[in-house]
């Protein structure tokens, strides 16, 4: 059998898109109260650049996989999933640019709204993540996209026999 590497590695992008808001809002929380000084802003900063990177790499083992299962799956199926990746990379990308942002600007308080604003991009970022998950999920679970790399399917567990 034939292991692809997206499934893998899409996995890291889509848990930090889910822990990575909460660190923002326990950290800020921290900033704003005078708890913590700026620079732990780069603690979350850091989460949502390993998060970008691995949206990268999602898409890019994304694009080989679905070479791989474009003969058992739909077009429009495949499309779709990837539309939905690259709306999370794209809008991970823009709470990453926030994020890096706050750290540079002078004015305190202008840095905590920046960061306030990152972190309600890092929420929009976990929806489309889960959102582009659930569209790869159907496609291996629904669609049998596993089907391609040799998987074997039992009939019976398809609807939960198993």
């Amino acid at each position: 059998m034939d292991l692809p590497l997206h499934p893998a590695l899409v996995h890291l992008p889509l848990g930090l898109a889910l822990v990575t808001p909460l660190v923002m809002m326990g950290t800020l929380l921290a900033w704003w109260r005078g708890l913590l000084p700026r620079k732990a802003w780069g603690i979350p900063v850091g989460m949502l650049a390993l998060l970008a990177a691995g949206c990268l790499l999602g898409q890019r083992t994304g694009e080989e996989d679905a070479h791989i299962v474009q003969d058992l799956l739909s077009h429009e199926l495949i499309e779709a999933h990837e539309e939905a990746a690259e709306r999370f990379t794209f809008v991970a990308f823009f709470s990453l640019a926030f994020g890096a942002i706050a750290l540079g600007i002078p004015s305190e308080r202008m840095a905590q709204g920046v960061a306030l604003g990152a972190t309600g991009l890092s929420l929009v970022t976990a929806g489309l993540g889960a959102y582009a998950g659930h569209e790869g999920g159907e496609l291996v679970y629904v669609h049998g996209a596993a089907q391609a790399h040799g998987a074997v399917v039992d009939p019976a567990c398809e609807h939960g026999g198993c």
